[in-house]
């Protein structure tokens, strides 16, 4: 077992359902975990651990996480439809795995009640879900990867395709609306009504680039084309070539490290920072991206310097005292915090370790890593 699946071991063997340790969110408010996208982040996570590996270890111990909150009838503690959080959908994803690898009927049972809460999500005008009933006629960035694959795994495997056009329909959107033309990146959210304190007035936008909801949006693009039908050629044509814009745009702005920063565009700008969750983000993304054929080849370096560069600044592997520092513990836009989205707002935010926004995808991005068969330094 090499140094990182010891780390990943120890954050596992340290948690349970109610209390994990990489839920730094829940851990600082002094509340139990309940169904939300950060422990979806970590388990989802956990079970590429066992696709690569097939060690059970990691089977039993994500099976058992979700089946502490999923009960016989499909219900789910700690998760209210009526909430329309898009966030609560992402823990989803890690049902349909569960259900193929265990059988359990109750996994089904929960993936249509997930899915009852994508049928009655309030949209903005251009036809996007909101990001939460709380912020209403917002698109997030980080919605997109939230709910999107779980959509369309949804729709290829159990609804006959029927709204897959619906799913294409809210990319085109964010490319229309929230893309800047001049960089190729995109703005972290969309005000459809041009209402909130936080954007433009004109273009409806928040000010600035976020690395991680860049990195959620370019896992959106995809992990939803993984789950669609192939024969759907002509969409998928457009997403891949957005994929593919946006990961060479965002080779324009990595750091010598390997890393990226907070704000991406603004890397020389005093506090601005080399952020782990959105690097690791990217580096998974390049990294599946070569292996799943959207991207050539050269492209795996950019992937491995990254995953290098995160170890190299924020991994302490130090037996028994093993870390991964450097991320940002959350942004976002409005709310009771009137988060404004200025540069300085994005520096504000702690920054954490051994969350789950970070270790998650650095653990996707580390399967990503031995798919290749590349040594690397860590």
């Amino acid at each position: 077992m090499d140094a990182i699946e010891r780390y990943i071991n120890e954050l596992m063997e340290k948690s349970t359902p109610d209390r994990p340790v990489w839920n730094i969110e829940k851990i600082l408010q002094g509340e139990k975990s309940g169904w939300n996208y950060i422990d979806g982040c970590m388990i989802k996570a956990i079970l590429e651990m066992y696709a690569i590996t097939k060690n059970s270890r990691y089977l039993e111990f994500a099976d058992a996480f979700i089946d502490h909150r999923v009960r016989e009838d499909g219900t789910i503690d700690g998760y209210d439809v009526e909430e329309k959080n898009i966030d609560n959908v992402n823990a989803g994803k890690t049902l349909f795995e569960l259900y193929d690898l265990t059988g359990k009927e109750k996994y089904r049972k929960a993936i249509d009640l997930v899915y009852s809460q994508i049928e009655m999500m309030p949209r903005t005008k251009e036809g996007n879900f909101w990001h939460k009933n709380i912020y209403p006629n917002q698109v997030w960035l980080d919605g997109l990867y939230m709910c999107q694959p779980f959509y369309m795994e949804y729709e290829t495997r159990f609804n006959n395709k029927k709204n897959c056009s619906d799913i294409y329909r809210q990319f085109m959107n964010v490319k229309e609306h929230m893309k800047d033309t001049e960089t190729g990146l995109y703005y972290h959210a969309y005000d459809s009504e041009r209402e909130m304190f936080w954007c433009d007035k004109v273009t409806g936008l928040s000010q600035n680039f976020w690395l991680r909801a860049l990195g959620w949006y370019a896992m959106a693009l995809l992990d939803t084309m993984d789950k669609a039908d192939p024969a759907d050629a002509e969409e998928l044509k457009g997403m891949k070539e957005e994929f593919i814009d946006l990961i060479d745009s965002m080779l324009k702005y990595q750091d010598e490290s390997g890393m990226w920063y907070q704000v991406v565009n603004l890397g020389g700008m005093d506090q601005n920072y080399l952020e782990t969750s959105g690097s690791a983000i990217f580096s998974y993304a390049i990294l599946r991206g070569v292996r799943l054929g959207y991207l050539p080849e050269s492209y795996a370096q950019y992937g491995k310097k990254a995953f290098e560069g995160i170890c190299e600044r924020y991994l302490d592997l130090e037996k028994g005292n093993m870390s991964l520092g450097g991320i940002c513990l959350v942004a976002g836009l409005g709310g009771k915090g009137r988060r404004n989205g200025t540069f300085d707002y994005y520096m504000s935010e702690p920054v954490v370790k051994d969350d789950a926004k970070g270790v998650g995808p650095f653990l996707l991005a580390y399967t990503e890593m031995k798919r290749t068969g590349w040594e690397f330094h860590c």
